[in-house]
């Protein structure tokens, strides 16, 4: 028999100015909290962070976050949790920052409230974390009892992040319906382990209504660092319908792929999270057998939001076949997503739809 689950943060708070307000819902979480940022995150939003909590009266005590959602960063941070005796974790910052946070309040049992510095990933709202190892190599899924406590976006912090997290954030949400629709046409299961409910397919389709409705004005108005209604609806689009749709409708092989290019050393790993999950969708649309002219209308997407539709732009264009084989199998490993699309899919398919989203991106005018 079916199970349907839908997962969601406890709450959304979304606008202009609302980090100033941070400090007004820590009290409720647990008071005494436990910062976390990287040092330039940290030098952009600390002062106001501090001025808010003050206001508040709000008890906290920072750390720097070292860059890598690894276990022994997670490790790390807990010891020092405990020591300093705070109740509620705060993340400050991208994606493995908040994927760490979400591990550190996990291991605590404690409340924890997310705070995004660009709409660059769908990873905020989320029960989960993708862990690491030290090196940056994809390790495993993290999967927790409950999403987080608070999810606070500013978007006018968002809207000054530079343009290409901005763009990788509605890359990344750009493959939640892709992947869904695959999800629920294999009777696959949802990161939440159920079958894709109504509401997740719905918020998910939603999703891609939105970035291609508005995510090139909106690309272009924080390219001026503006904040336009197109720039809250992608900024909503690329952290709570993304978020949303991902976890109650599930992943399969724009995200497989992804973390399959973690199995090749070199400049690959220099791009974004959605930088490759752009290429991993056009990819998981070729094994689809999408249509062609769908797929060249993602391809004229992501040109126009400065996405990857190359091997060139990957910096894969030298790389051997063996080695793209080599991300083939590392997608299609136990513990990943790939067989929500396919679960005949070998290695060497996957390679070969690599090869093929090049040959094809190359032909689109």
């Amino acid at each position: 028999m079916s199970k349907f689950i839908f997962s969601s943060p406890r709450k959304y708070v979304q606008g202009h100015g609302v980090l100033d307000q941070l400090g007004e819902y820590l009290p409720a979480l647990g008071g005494k909290s436990f910062l976390i940022a990287d040092e330039t995150v940290w030098g952009i939003v600390g002062e106001r962070v501090k001025s808010s909590l003050d206001k508040a009266n709000v008890e906290f005590f920072y750390e720097i976050f070292n860059g890598e959602a690894s276990t022994n960063e997670i490790n790390r941070l807990v010891a020092l949790a405990r020591k300093q005796g705070t109740h509620v974790v705060v993340g400050l910052g991208g994606g493995k920052t908040l994927d760490t946070v979400k591990a550190i309040a996990d291991e605590l049992k404690q409340n924890v409230a997310i705070v995004p510095t660009a709409a660059s990933t769908d990873a905020p709202c989320s029960a989960l974390s993708v862990i690491y190892t030290d090196d940056g190599v994809f390790d495993t899924y993290r999967f927790y009892d409950k999403n987080p406590d608070l999810v606070l976006v500013d978007t006018q912090i968002c809207a000054q992040a530079p343009v290409r997290l901005f763009a990788s954030g509605i890359a990344d949400g750009l493959a939640t319906f892709v992947e869904a629709q695959a999800v629920l046409r294999s009777h696959g299961t949802s990161m939440v382990g159920g079958t894709p409910t109504i509401a997740g397919m719905a918020i998910a389709e939603a999703c891609e209504k939105t970035l291609l409705t508005y995510g090139y004005s909106a690309y272009t108005a924080v390219e001026q660092k503006l904040v336009t209604p197109a720039v809250e609806a992608v900024v909503e689009a690329n952290t709570l319908l993304s978020g949303l749709g991902f976890e109650n409708a599930g992943l399969a092989g724009a995200h497989a792929i992804h973390n399959g290019f973690t199995a090749i050393k070199g400049d690959v790993h220099h791009l974004t999270h959605g930088e490759k999950v752009a290429y991993g969708t056009l990819t998981q649309m070729v094994l689809e057998q999408r249509p062609d002219e769908e797929i060249a209308k993602y391809v004229r997407f992501y040109r126009a939001i400065k996405m990857p539709t190359t091997l060139k732009e990957m910096h894969l264009e030298k790389e051997s076949y063996e080695n793209l084989v080599k991300v083939g199998e590392l997608a299609g490993g136990e513990g990943d997503t790939l067989g929500n699309l396919n679960p005949n899919l070998s290695a060497e398919d996957v390679a070969n739809a690599i090869l093929a989203v090049d040959a094809f991106s190359k032909t689109v005018k």
